[in-house]
């Protein structure tokens, strides 16, 4: 029995899932209120469903909108994100992942495609595209005595 491809989001020419940038923007528009929460990242499963999560800012270093994603999906039960986008509250548009936010992606969902640019600039680049020479976690394990 053969497994149905799950839909491609990316109808758009350039690639990238312009939905997907629609609902981080509107949870960072609707939900980011005060310092605590200044971000909104938003991530498409496999099987097509949006995750959405916000930042929680604190001054020991609270997470990113990025990793409370990680966190949000799992919750949901998607363990398999194909896309990511993170976008800054008062209208700032995308953000690129900070350098933290791009390893754990890496080693959750190596596969997975991160928007980035700006305005009319955005494409869709594959985590490793942004980590050069990065360091994989599962590659440097031990095996098992």
């Amino acid at each position: 029995m053969s497994t149905p491809t799950p839909p491609d989001h990316r109808t758009h020419p350039d690639g990238v899932d312009h939905g997907l940038v629609r609902a981080a923007a509107h949870v960072a528009r609707t939900r980011c209120r005060g310092d605590n929460h200044t971000m909104a990242a938003a991530g498409r499963a496999r099987d097509g469903r949006i995750v959405t999560a916000v930042n929680a800012y604190h001054f020991t270093g609270g997470p990113c909108a990025e990793l409370v994603l990680v966190g949000a999906a799992a919750a949901q039960g998607v363990y398999d994100l194909r896309t990511v986008v993170a976008v800054g509250d008062g209208d700032r548009g995308v953000v690129p992942p900070c350098g933290r936010c791009r390893q754990v992606m890496l080693d959750y969902f190596p596969g997975v495609e991160v928007v980035v640019g700006g305005g009319d600039r955005l494409r869709a680049v594959p985590i490793a595209e942004l980590l050069p020479e990065s360091y994989v976690w599962a590659d440097h394990q031990l095996a098992p005595e």
